[in-house]
């Protein structure tokens, strides 16, 4: 059974660092493109970070460029996410997501396997 399981999310203050983390488990995701999603109230998951498999070219989402970082481990089946200067506009429940496949893709449908989420919340 394949599980993404995301944690390290809390209440910061606008400004502050966070890093989530996601385990994977259940299949080898070590050649799997995986990536990090956000939905806040309201509104439509939305991507926010993903890298390939070989943690070679990573893309970002304009809003998050230059300050979060997405990486994952040599095993390739932990997956971070580092969000530096965080702010308010931030707060969103956020996903982990797994690729059955290397190539990375940046919209949610492209995506086979899906954490709970976890919810960051970012005060000003």
């Amino acid at each position: 059974q394949v599980q993404l399981v995301e944690s390290g999310g809390k209440l910061v203050q606008a400004g502050d660092s966070l890093r989530l983390s996601c385990i994977a488990s259940g299949r080898n995701f070590s050649r799997a493109a995986m990536g990090w999603f956000r939905q806040a109230p309201g509104n439509q998951r939305t991507f926010v970070a993903a890298t390939a498999w070989d943690s070679g070219p990573t893309f970002y989402a304009d809003s998050v460029k230059g300050r979060f970082t997405i990486s994952r481990d040599n095993a390739g089946n932990t997956l971070y996410l580092q969000m530096n200067s965080l702010k308010p506009e931030g707060t969103a429940v956020y996903y982990c997501a797994a690729r059955k496949i290397p190539n990375v893709l940046i919209t949610a449908r492209d995506y086979d396997y899906w954490g709970q989420g976890i919810q960051v919340t970012v005060s000003s």
